[in-house]
């Protein structure tokens, strides 16, 4: 069995090995995008405070003036008074509606953006807070990061990327399976090597060690890792996970706001909305604001947020507001969802490494540099192997010679 467990282990390498490298690599660079991006581009995100922030809803006019033909999809308020205004904008091309991604939205609806087909996306506004004046328009499907990203995701290759992506993230669970299978050792001797690497020794040991205790030590993590990127790969395994556990990762349906018709049925502003949930939550991280769009009277004011101490990026609260009373209709936080959205909720954070802040961060890239090793020391593991059975051959030819 050690036997049939060592050629599939091998062969599934080899098979996915160049796929999972390239996956670990632009994961581990992927890992601090949001730190390395704001230190780089600090102008962007940091202004220097001056008095107090405009009106929301001022900032939004002003906005459009200075992106004729745009809509305002959301308003991202941070609490630091030193952290500018994300601005998503609705932006139409081409006669289609063209809704924007926002900061951090890192996948197209198809990714099939690298093959020509047209993706779906758009531009955030980063805007003075103090004065009104838009920074910077970013995009990040424009960015250096983003193609990081889209060959993370499917090698700069659309759906057909994807697909090779997905598989290598199945077979890479399949290796970690039959890694553990082939590291359990028959005795507390075979036990006390595999678990302890011997730097000390020649580059082949330690080659060796790399591979096999290294490997041990980061399956478990690994695992987790693979786990919540099939998530992204496969629909029909997102779907099964959730069946199983007889859950479902829908959001809460918001509920429908109330015209009342002696009102001049005029939506509340921005600020107001703002107002009304800074007297719920006044300690968040950000606001996120959007209104609803024009002449949907049924609709509500969403505001979603991140309450100062969230358990991660993923444990938001989001209020529903009568979108012409300003009455808080319904609320839901982290701790309310069910299961299911819950899971949904902390598949990004586990993924990424950012589940518990900075230390599983710097965690995160450790294991993905060294994940991105394993195939490289599996195949001179093998090499050597091989080099090492092919010898006694020889020199039983040359005896006989």
């Amino acid at each position: 069995m050690k036997v049939f467990f060592r050629r599939i282990h091998l062969y599934l390498g080899l098979a996915a090995g160049l796929v999972i490298t390239i996956s670990c690599i632009t994961g581990a660079l992927l890992v601090f995008e949001k730190e390395l991006t704001e230190a780089f581009n600090h102008d962007r995100y940091y202004v220097q405070p001056a008095g107090n922030r405009l009106p929301l809803d001022e900032i939004a006019a002003g906005v459009k003036k200075q992106v004729p033909g745009a809509g305002i999809s959301r308003i991202q308020v941070f609490a630091d008074p030193a952290r500018t205004l994300a601005v998503v904008l609705d932006e139409k091309k081409g006669g289609k509606e063209n809704k924007a991604a926002g900061e951090g939205k890192k996948q197209p609806a198809k990714p099939g953006g690298e093959k020509g087909k047209k993706e779906k996306g758009g531009r955030t506004a980063y805007v003075n807070p103090y004065t009104g004046k838009i920074i910077e328009l970013y995009s990040y499907q424009k960015t250096f990061y983003y193609r990081i990203f889209s060959l993370h995701r499917w090698l700069l290759a659309g759906d057909t990327g994807k697909m090779i992506t997905g598989i290598s993230t199945l077979i890479f669970f399949f290796i970690l399976l039959t890694g553990i299978i082939l590291w359990w050792p028959k005795t507390r001797n075979i036990l006390r090597q595999r678990l302890k690497v011997k730097w000390d020794s020649g580059w082949k040991r330690i080659n060796h060690d790399m591979h096999i205790v290294l490997g041990f030590y980061t399956s478990l993590f690994l695992f987790v890792s693979v786990f919540t990127g099939l998530t992204w790969s496969f629909e029909w395994f997102n779907k099964g996970m959730y069946a199983a556990l007889g859950t479902s990762p829908k959001a809460m349906e918001a509920p429908a706001s109330v015209a009342d018709t002696a009102a001049t049925h005029s939506t509340i502003s921005y600020e107001a909305a703002l107002a009304q949930v800074k007297q719920q939550a006044p300690d968040a991280v950000y606001y996120s604001l959007s209104a609803p769009k024009d002449k949907d009277t049924a609709a509500a004011f969403t505001v979603s947020l991140l309450p100062a101490g969230a358990l991660h990026e993923g444990a938001t609260t989001t209020y529903y507001l009568d979108q012409f009373s300003g009455k808080v209709l319904q609320s839901q936080t982290f701790a309310e969802r069910n299961l299911g959205q819950k899971i949904r909720g902390t598949i990004k954070p586990l993924h990424t490494g950012s589940i518990f802040g900075m230390p599983s961060k710097i965690f995160a890239l450790i294991l993905a540099l060294l994940g991105a090793t394993f195939p490289t020391t599996g195949t001179i593991l093998w090499i050597n192997r091989t080099m090492k059975k092919k010898k006694p051959r020889k020199v039983v030819l040359r005896a006989a010679a």
